[in-house]
């Protein structure tokens, strides 16, 4: 995988990953807090919005699969996508059979995974035309991180999902603070 620069991005491509880092970032603030308000019991509104969380994910990694050229990004975008929609029926039955544990661990193991596909991607663009992608690596290794530290916690003593809407509105701004890295860049290269 090349790790130094990404291939060149049409100007319409950089503009859809500007909204697409934007629009992502604002849901998952948005998500965050509705979970906040809604998860004190896994009631279904609680389990709705954990089943949206993820396909908020897969439905931005297909706009972002269609954004970009051709590359080894877009497969890992393409799984991680596919993954994301797989974790969405797995917290649903999580939610409905297995309880707090369950959820926590399989939201645990999809930011794990899909902690590392955002270090890939960000590897491959950290190219000058697309910001260095320092937020999204950033993003990606605290999501592997996390991602583990949810999967720990889920055997222990008493799971909470209190942890899930910090994570979230972390995993906001870092797609708002990317979003403005490539605007920056954009206009700084006119």
């Amino acid at each position: 995988m090349n790790t130094t620069a990404a291939p060149p991005l049409s100007t319409s491509g950089r503009s859809s990953l500007i909204r697409l880092y934007l629009g992502r970032g604002i849901l998952a603030i948005v998500w965050a807090l509705a979970f906040a308000a809604a998860h004190d019991t896994l009631n279904a509104v609680a389990l709705i919005l954990l089943i949206a969380y993820p396909l908020i994910d897969a439905v931005s990694s297909a706009i972002d699969f269609l954004a970009v050229p051709d590359g080894s990004e877009r497969r890992v975008t393409a799984l991680n996508g596919i993954l994301s929609t797989l974790v969405a029926i797995a917290l649903g039955v999580a939610g409905t059979v297995g309880g707090v544990a369950a959820v926590l661990g399989v939201f645990g193991v999809w930011a794990t995974i899909s902690g590392a596909a955002q270090l890939a991607v960000g590897l491959y663009r950290r190219g000058p035309a697309l910001g260095k992608q320092w937020p999204t690596l950033i993003s990606g290794g605290l999501s592997f991180l996390v991602g583990a530290f949810y999967v720990a916690q889920a055997t222990g003593q008493s799971p909470s999902l209190d942890v899930l809407s910090v994570y979230a509105t972390g995993g906001g701004v870092v797609f708002i603070a990317q979003a403005a890295l490539l605007v920056w860049k954009s206009r700084s290269h006119r």
